[in-house]
C-alpha cells in the first residue's frame, strides 16, 4: 500500500502488470524500476529468478527485489530501500519494445 499512489517522491506504481511473459509484482515505468515481493517458493526457484531479472534487465529494467517477510517486519528499509532506487533512476523514455511490454 505504501508504494501505491504516488507516495514515494511522486512515482506511480502499478501492480501485477505482465511484461513480455512475466508479470510483475509492481513497475514504475517512468522510473524503469520493477519490485518484486518473493515468498518462500522461490527459494527453489533462484536460477529462474535470475534468469527472469537478466531478461527484465535486458529490456532496460531495474529489479529490486524483497522478502515478504523483510516487507512486513523491516518497512521502514524497504521504502528506503525503494526512495534511493527512485532517486538514482533516469526518467528516460521507454525503449522501442516487442512481445507485449508495458511502456
Amino acid at each position: 500500500m505504501r508504494i501505491r499512489g504516488n507516495q514515494i517522491g511522486g512515482h506511480y506504481f502499478r501492480r501485477q502488470v505482465p511484461i513480455g511473459n512475466y508479470v510483475v509484482d509492481f513497475v514504475c515505468v517512468k522510473a524503469r524500476l520493477i519490485i518484486e515481493v518473493d515468498g518462500s517458493q522461490h527459494l527453489n526457484a533462484v536460477k529462474l529468478d535470475e534468469q527472469r531479472t537478466a531478461w527484465l534487465q535486458s529490456r532496460g529494467y531495474r529489479v529490486l527485489r524483497f522478502w515478504d517477510n523483510e516487507v512486513l517486519q523491516q518497512q521502514s528499509a524497504v521504502l528506503e530501500s525503494i526512495r534511493v532506487a527512485l532517486e538514482a533512476a533516469p526518467t528516460l523514455p521507454s525503449p522501442a519494445s516487442g512481445g507485449g511490454e508495458v511502456e
